[in-house]
């Protein structure tokens, strides 16, 4: 094992790429989220309906529709990172996304083209969900190998404080709309703003990736089953199986408490949906400061006590969090309640990636990282909305609750194969 010193020009050019891959992880996010937060104005514009929870039930069918492509990113862009490098797959995921922002943005209404515009409202969104496949896995990969030895946690958490950055902006560009424009108008044209910021802001990242260095060897890279399916399930199998399983559970408790959270608070306790939003930019804001903190946590405590405690906490405190929620009257305690269910869910967001990619080595870790991320996310993060609205529907929205918290002791119990060491991370240094 080689020593952990590091010269400073070797600190700033590690952190240097850090911060280009965490800036490129904003942009995809923010335009990935906007779609989320926006759904409330555009919904009717898409989906007719007399009915405002089956608009809402539409629009977020959509967006789990976007998960649906997420495995196959996964896989496309896990190979394209294993075998042709890290960076090249960055580059690639971040202009597809910014397509799938300009066409959302210019898409004709119901009223125009009939049932042309959820049908190409949904291809935008499968294109948007191709890229956030491949994004995810690529990135955590990246900023894996990129951070420092003894703070892994600490620099890898910065795909999480750029994850949440990139929600929290959607949410502050919403926010500042519903401040300058009314209802009417962000229900006609407003809500288009967002996604030309998030295209030309793509665009912006596009250029900053193209500075990164390539992390990947070409010895890696040149392996015959470098980013390859059979290379990946020969020997790593109960890794992937490992890491499906408390990735379920954590992709499903964080876009409850995140994306879904405004909607219900909306939808559910009544609160308009101004003060939602003003609820979510705080405690989002919280969230992605806390994400370092609980990083350099696991870094002391180690990847597998952290991510114990969160299956532990998730399972003994979500049905009592959001039953809370359901009543709240209070937008200084929904924010209060928020913070301390994303308090639990940062045991896991702080070491997301890097958890994963503690798992894998070089040859198949984008694939083994984005593939395993991106099945049970869409199985499970993208369908949350969707389940929760569903349910609602039928007057049994408690047994949401109940799925949460299932699927959280279940992550607990995949948290207890994981090692108690990282296994391969060493050999990149």
């Amino acid at each position: 094992m080689t020593s952990t010193y590091y010269t400073g020009e070797e600190r700033s050019k590690r952190i240097f790429a850090i911060v280009g891959a965490s800036s490129g992880n904003l942009v995809e996010w923010f335009d990935f989220y906007v779609y989320a937060f926006s759904a409330i104005y555009f919904a009717a514009s898409f989906f007719p309906s007399d009915d405002p929870t089956v608009q809402l039930l539409n629009t977020a069918g959509v967006f789990a529709a976007g998960f649906l492509m997420r495995p196959i990113g996964g896989w496309i862009f896990g190979r394209l990172a294993d075998r042709h490098g890290r960076k090249n797959s960055l580059m690639i995921s971040v202009l597809m996304m910014c397509f799938g922002s300009l066409m959302i943005a210019c898409l004709p209404t119901y009223s125009s083209i009939g049932a042309w515009a959820p049908a190409l409202l949904l291809l935008a969104r499968l294109i948007q969900g191709l890229s956030v496949g491949g994004e995810y896995g690529t990135t955590a990969t990246y900023m894996s190998e990129v951070a420092l030895r003894g703070q892994r946690g600490f620099f890898a958490s910065f795909q999480y404080v750029t994850l949440i950055g990139g929600q929290l902006l959607a949410v502050l560009v919403v926010v500042i709309m519903q401040q300058l424009l009314t209802e009417e108008e962000l229900r006609a044209w407003g809500w288009r703003i967002p996604f030309v910021v998030g295209a030309i802001a793509a665009l912006i990242s596009l250029m900053l990736r193209r500075s990164l260095h390539e992390t990947s060897s070409a010895e890696t890279r040149k392996d015959k089953e470098a980013g390859t399916i059979k290379g990946l399930f020969r020997h790593h199998t109960a890794a992937f199986i490992t890491v499906l399983g408390y990735t379920a559970g954590g992709s499903l408790i964080f876009y409850t408490f995140t994306t879904y959270m405004q909607k219900y608070l909306v939808n559910t306790a009544g609160m308009p949906a101004k003060t939602a939003s003003f609820v979510m930019t705080g405690a989002l804001f919280l969230y992605m400061v806390m994400q370092p903190f609980f990083g350099m946590l696991s870094d002391r405590i180690g990847r597998r006590n952290s991510m114990l405690l969160f299956g532990a906490l998730g399972t003994i405190f979500t049905v009592p969090l959001l039953m809370a929620l359901k009543t709240v009257s209070s937008p200084f305690m929904a924010f209060v309640l928020i913070t301390l269910a994303l308090c639990i869910v940062s045991f896991y967001t702080s070491i997301s990636g890097l958890v994963k990619a503690e798992m894998f080595p070089p040859q198949v870790r984008a694939l083994g990282v984005g593939l395993a991320y991106a099945v049970a996310n869409a199985a499970f993060g993208g369908s949350a909305e969707y389940v929760a609205l569903g349910l609602k529907t039928m007057g049994m929205e408690n047994t949401f609750y109940w799925y949460v918290t299932a699927m959280m002791a279940i992550a607990f119990l995949f948290s207890l194969r994981l090692p108690k060491q990282a296994e391969y991370l060493h050999h990149d240094d």
